[in-house]
């Protein structure tokens, strides 16, 4: 009997809870970077305020800003900023760029709201801001709920204004009004997606009148407030980008303290990963190691900022020519880790995912050997090979990790930069902390998949 034991161990995998296997030391270690993660995460509600922290960061690590032209050699760190909304930083390697990099791409765009470019408006002496969602919402989970202002505005003579409001504690908030059960009686007789209208998603914004006696007087004194305080005008929220989102802070979840609730998880939870993981390699890697924080991912990687701009062409080539190697060929022999959220199994929801390839909380960082939806459309596949060299690493690392797919095969699914990557001559496979609720107003992680991911990043980066 013990023979047929110590075989069925030998033959089949057989994934544990990382509670299980996991020591003092180490649990020390993960409370620490999940106190660290908590506090970017909390600081983060933007993209621009993801990659102005993330700058912070790097240069209190040493990272300097690339300049083109400036001569690069073995253990430097650079960072180059894609506009404000995208980062790239990289530690030069000892091998030439022709030998490949190792890449991690995620990225630090979330759902939201953004205001349009007239928001402002009255009715019936109530003033409101337009709106139009950005990324894969449950438009009703965004109702009856906190929001803050957050965003960016430039006026015509170029100056750049930030605009934060209803972080501080003494702030106003926001939000968007939902029926009263008593008078949604046809309301909630519609299907769950059509219940709220995207063009109701109107934010309240003030209700007191500005003392004359013209017309719009609550809208007057909504933008006399806005010009007082950061000297702005109607015309100027023309060229503005200017974002409702939630007003959560970031908390522990569970009487266990276990977990991490906030917004913004999807997928700021890897972005941080990769970033502190650079930040730890120990010396100058073999390989140059870049890490991305991209933008855009969530309405589809395009535009200037997003994962198909040519932004990463122009980074990578330059790291290229300063080195004397052909970007083509830095591109075949690299590897790359899309760092990107997955869907954790949630027993309130099991008929939506397959148990035996669903990611589960508490069991490591999630390897998807694919993404897409329905039959594998709009995903990269990453190949068996590199696949066994995950599981390789990541083993003798000690990175607990499990195999999983987003959802049963026709039930939907999602894609991540992954594919951008590989359409690049890159292998690429997707990895990252399986989530709860994700794209809500509120998501949850649990602190063990965050810790790992971390740790997967940290191993191959060391090991290339």
């Amino acid at each position: 009997m013990e023979e047929k034991k110590d075989y069925r161990a030998e033959l089949f995998y057989e994934p544990k809870n990382g509670y299980e296997t996991m020591d003092a030391e180490q649990r020390s270690a993960m409370e620490a970077y999940c106190e660290d993660y908590k506090r970017f995460l909390n600081d983060s509600r933007t993209e621009r305020e993801c990659v102005r922290n993330a700058i912070a960061l790097a240069e209190a690590q040493g990272f300097v800003e690339y300049v083109p032209g400036m001569e690069l050699k073995t253990g430097d760190k650079i960072y180059y900023s894609n506009r404000g909304k995208a980062l790239l930083l990289a530690i030069m390697g000892k091998k030439p760029m022709s030998e490949g990099a190792v890449v991690a791409a995620a990225h630090v765009d979330s759902p939201r709201l953004d205001l349009k470019q007239l928001p402002l408006y009255e009715d019936n002496e109530l003033a409101f801001l337009k709106t139009h969602y950005y990324g894969g919402i449950k438009k009703y989970q965004w109702t009856a709920i906190p929001l803050e202002l957050h965003g960016t505005v430039v006026t015509t003579a170029g100056e750049t204004i930030d605009v934060v409001i209803g972080r501080d504690p003494d702030e106003p908030q926001f939000m968007v009004s939902d029926l009263l059960p008593h008078l949604a009686g046809d309301q909630m007789a519609k299907k769950l997606g059509d219940a709220i209208k995207a063009e109701s998603m109107n934010i309240l914004v003030g209700s007191v009148p500005y003392d004359d006696e013209g017309k719009d007087r609550v809208k007057l004194a909504v933008m006399s407030i806005l010009n007082s305080r950061y000297g702005i005008t109607e015309e100027d929220l023309i060229s503005s980008e200017l974002y409702a989102v939630p007003a959560f802070d970031v908390r522990d979840i569970g009487l266990d303290r276990s977990l991490i609730g906030g917004y913004g998880h999807d997928d700021r939870v890897c972005a941080y990963a990769e970033l502190r993981a650079l930040f730890d390699l120990q010396g100058a890697p073999e390989r140059t190691a870049v890490c991305i924080l991209a933008d855009k991912e969530e309405t589809g990687s395009d535009g200037v900022s997003g994962m198909k701009s040519e932004a990463f062409e122009w980074f990578m080539g330059k790291l290229c020519r300063a080195t004397g190697s052909d970007l083509d060929d830095c591109f075949a022999h690299s590897v790359c880790i899309s760092a990107d959220v997955t869907a954790a199994f949630d027993p309130n929801y099991p008929d939506v995912s397959e148990k035996r390839n669903a990611a589960k909380l508490n069991y490591g960082v999630g390897l998807h050997k694919f993404t897409g939806a329905r039959g594998k459309s709009g995903t990269n596949d990453a190949p068996a090979e590199l696949v066994a060299y995950m599981r390789r690493v990541l083993n003798r690392e000690g990175v607990q990790w499990q195999m999983c797919e987003l959802g049963k095969v026709d039930q939907g699914g999602g894609g991540t930069v992954a594919m951008y990557m590989g359409n690049r001559n890159i292998d690429t496979i997707d990895a990252g902390v399986p989530v709860i609720s994700m794209h809500a107003p509120f998501e949850v992680v649990a602190k063990y998949d965050c810790y790992m991911t971390y740790r997967a990043v940290l191993a191959v980066y060391a090991d290339c």
